[in-house]
């Protein structure tokens, strides 16, 4: 196949993207044409979510979260089928294998995607998902050399996102160099977790150094806690939570007060819960039991853990919990992979339920929580102790509320990119209020 640089410089992919789309207008023009934003005047905010093996991206009007105007992913980045699949202001979705790519590969894709849809220049801003600002960033800021020196500095922390998270930003900075880049870190939802929570039991010294519990998928709870306050109201979203983000990487959060006392990921992503390829909590013991027996060194363990392990290591066929859940009757591997993790999760709820004295409500989000309804019963099952009951007609179909006990189950979709898109506005305003 052609490359994707390639293809992206002479317009092959591109015009197969706008046949897909339904989109007739020519794609050559002079370099010197300037191309009118087509579905807006208003200045539009771009939203980048870059996780492992994605590209998430949106497209909404400044100060308007509620108004996307495009979004779509780059699903399987770094292998050979990596495709593009995107919605357009309709809904209409559409998508397309564009051959191997990375994210670097991948961001180049888009804004010559985004140069013919909406015109480059329409861009006011472009808000940046980063997954840790360690210890010195904690709030949504606008990206300067300081800050790229620190989460270079800092990029052992979550050596899976931020390099590739710095990469993107510096690809922005090179493309769009008059538009405003915003960091919005996902720890923020955790930055003031309580002492005991966020400290860890290893030798003080390394507190100074950065290590603790940062706490992650801050972006999607922060989401959460919103449509909380605003489908159940004020009094139900600050009681007593726990939420669970439920997805290829995967997480829950005990919040009080609507403030994080603590959540089950720790210095980095790979703690907590096993996910779709990361193991989540291990005996460390099994760094110098591995190294001794089988020679492994620190970056064939860190693979391990992050990619080899959870839901694909245990049946050693899918890290796809859909698939797992297909094969389970005739594959005894892809039962006990469910299973392990439908256990740990209600494991975590039950611990999380004591943290907070108590449990007014339990919320999931994320793709398998959104959308399995069989994971959600296997969870909640053995969980009537503390007052969880499931309405099962309504679990099957997604209901927003799908409990019969006196704790409240919901299920809220979560957007991530909404939340970015919400923080540049607010960085932006403050800017603008500070200068004047």
């Amino acid at each position: 196949m052609t490359s994707i640089k390639t293809a992206c410089a002479n317009g092959i992919l591109l015009r197969c993207l706008c046949n897909l789309d339904d989109c007739s207008r020519p794609l050559s023009r002079s370099p010197t044409e300037r191309r009118e934003p087509t579905m807006t005047n208003a200045p539009l905010v771009l939203a980048l979510n870059g996780g492992s093996s994605t590209l998430k991206f949106a497209v909404y009007p400044l100060g308007r979260a509620a108004n996307r105007r495009l979004g779509g992913k780059f699903a399987r980045l770094g292998r050979p089928d990596t495709v593009f699949q995107w919605r357009d202001e309709s809904g209409a979705a559409s998508s397309v294998e564009i051959g191997r790519a990375d994210h670097r590969a991948a961001a180049d894709f888009l804004f010559a995607w985004l140069d013919e849809k909406i015109g480059l220049r329409a861009l006011a801003a472009v808000g940046h998902r980063i997954v840790s600002g360690g210890q010195r960033y904690r709030r949504p800021m606008r990206v300067d050399g300081e800050m790229l020196a620190e989460l270079r500095r800092i990029s052992a922390y979550a050596p899976e996102h931020l390099p590739t998270e710095v990469e993107l930003i510096e690809l922005c900075r090179e493309r769009l160099p008059q538009v405003a880049q915003i960091a919005c870190f996902d720890t923020t939802f955790h930055s003031d977790l309580p002492a005991v929570a966020r400290i860890m039991p290893i030798p003080r010294r390394f507190m100074a150094k950065g290590v603790q519990r940062y706490g992650f998928h801050g972006l999607s709870y922060t989401f959460v806690m919103e449509e909380l306050r605003r489908e159940a109201g004020e009094a139900a979203a600050g009681g007593r939570l726990v939420l669970a983000h439920l997805g290829n990487g995967a997480s829950l959060a005990a919040v009080k007060a609507g403030r994080s006392i603590d959540t089950s990921m720790g210095f980095t992503p790979a703690a907590g819960i096993p996910m779709s390829t990361r193991s989540g909590d291990l005996d460390p013991g099994l760094v110098l039991y591995l190294a001794q027996t089988e020679g492994m060194d620190a970056r064939q363990f860190d693979r391990m853990v992050n990619h080899e392990s959870g839901l694909l290591g245990i049946s050693e066929t899918s890290s796809d919990i859909g698939d797992l859940l297909e094969r389970e009757t005739t594959d005894a591997r892809a039962e006990e992979a469910v299973t392990l993790f439908c256990y740990h999760v209600k494991k975590c709820i039950g611990a999380f339920a004591a943290a907070l004295g108590g449990l007014d409500m339990l919320v999931f989000t994320g793709g398998i929580g959104e959308n399995a309804a069989v994971v959600r019963e296997r969870v909640c099952d053995g969980l009537e102790f503390l007052g969880i009951e499931l309405d099962r007609s309504k679990n099957a179909v997604n209901a927003p509320l799908i409990s019969a006990g006196p704790i409240a189950v919901r299920i809220v979709a979560t957007d991530e990119e909404a939340v970015i898109v919400r923080a540049v506005a607010d960085v932006l305003k403050k800017r603008k209020e500070a200068d004047q």
